[in-house]
């Protein structure tokens, strides 16, 4: 599964943006790049774990259970407002829109991505990811 072209494919559907899945492929890679050519979204739900009041979202996006929502504003509070102003830059739309689109689209993502659990596995399960949260601080 090819998570950087899904996640471009339902964000340009989304976003309504015109510069195509290449173009928006870039776009994300520059938000939540692996420096691989695909997306980090393991380093993502560290992120979101270190934060107490994300943790619960992160966890809900990763389970097999219902996606709990994440406002806009969280989201920009974890990837950074610039970074999405630059990605919202890219993609043509502007930054409230680029915010709006990502916090609908990322909890699917995630949770397709840790469907199985694979993506919750290469971080070392729960305790691996929290752990990975408590190196950052």
């Amino acid at each position: 599964m090819d998570l950087l072209k899904m996640g471009a494919e339902m964000l340009t559907q989304k976003l309504g943006s015109s510069v195509g899945t290449d173009g928006m492929m870039s776009a994300l890679s520059g938000l939540l790049g692996d420096g691989k050519g695909g997306i980090d979204l393991a380093g993502l739900a560290s992120k979101m774990m270190s934060s107490g009041d994300l943790a619960s979202i992160a966890k809900s996006w990763l389970g097999d259970g219902a996606n709990a929502s994440m406002s806009p504003a969280s989201l920009m509070s974890v990837l950074g407002e610039n970074k999405i102003a630059d990605f919202a830059g890219k993609v043509g739309v502007d930054t409230s829109t680029a915010a709006n689109g990502l916090s609908d689209v990322l909890p699917t993502l995630m949770d397709k991505a840790s469907s199985g659990g694979s993506l919750l596995d290469s971080v070392g399960g729960a305790d691996g990811l929290l752990g990975m949260a408590k190196k950052l601080f």
